[in-house]
């Protein structure tokens, strides 16, 4: 028994010594692989930035670490001041060097298929099914008109009108026009599956009445351009829903 443990402890002090002597070795592999090149200082990734992090507070999430010259991305980023202003257009993840490409001024930076919030507007977002979005094809630009239906008594009334929608996600993606860019209202595209994410750009009263409809009731969407008359509503009940229907 004492042999064995005696030959256990010496394989274990093996081990450690062979650890040890490889480390060394990767490690005066590195130095000499550096020695007699020229090495830049890089800005790298240490931690995960998320989408849209402002380039003033990089500095927690970064390293600087020396490289060959040769190893130096192009568009790497040195200082820090190069991003003032700016955001970040995509993840960054650990071990990627800063590049200046993956930064744009914020206005920039909210990329296709999301319209511009007009001053003096606030978004609000709400989930629908396919059905009450106009089949899924929203798309950011369209404007739209705001159904609104509760129970007791039952009652139904489109209470907005031309609502502008800034962004749909979960809506399949049309193909591009041939004479140019057109909203996906105007293309034929493919049923969506799952619950639309719409958002859409409102005045403070207007997005009360949307978040009542939702936690009350139940929202619908029509797709209103700027020719659509919507004149003529009112409140549909039981009692009047036969005489709307021919009016």
């Amino acid at each position: 028994m004492r042999r064995r443990i005696l030959a256990a402890v010496a394989a274990l002090v093996l081990l450690l010594v062979g650890a040890g002597v490889l480390l060394a070795y990767v490690r005066g592999a590195d130095a000499r692989a550096l020695a007699g090149a020229r090495t830049v200082d890089v800005l790298v990734v240490a931690e995960p930035v998320p989408v849209g992090t402002p380039g003033e507070e990089l500095a927690d999430y970064l390293t600087r670490e020396p490289v060959p010259a040769r190893a130096a991305v192009p568009g790497g980023v040195t200082d820090l001041r190069e991003l003032r202003g700016k955001v970040s257009t995509v993840a960054l993840q650990p071990g990627e060097q800063l590049l200046a490409s993956r930064f744009s001024d914020p206005e920039d930076a909210r990329g296709p298929g999301v319209a511009e919030v007009p001053a003096g507007l606030q978004e609000v977002s709400i989930l629908l099914e396919p059905q009450r979005a106009v089949g899924g094809r929203l798309s950011a630009g369209d404007t739209v008109g705001v159904l609104v239906s509760l129970g007791d008594p039952a009652s139904t009334h489109m209470v907005l009108h031309k609502v502008l929608v800034t962004q749909v996600q979960g809506a399949p993606v049309a193909a591009p026009d041939a004479e140019g860019t057109e909203t996906a209202s105007s293309v034929s595209t493919p049923a969506p599956t799952g619950s639309l994410l719409i958002t859409l750009a409102v005045r403070a009263p207007q997005g009360e009445s949307i978040v009542f409809g939702m936690e009350h009731g139940s929202v619908w969407l029509t797709l209103e351009n700027e020719d659509a008359d919507t004149s003529g509503t009112d409140v549909v009940t039981a009692q009047n829903i036969y005489g709307k229907a021919t009016s």
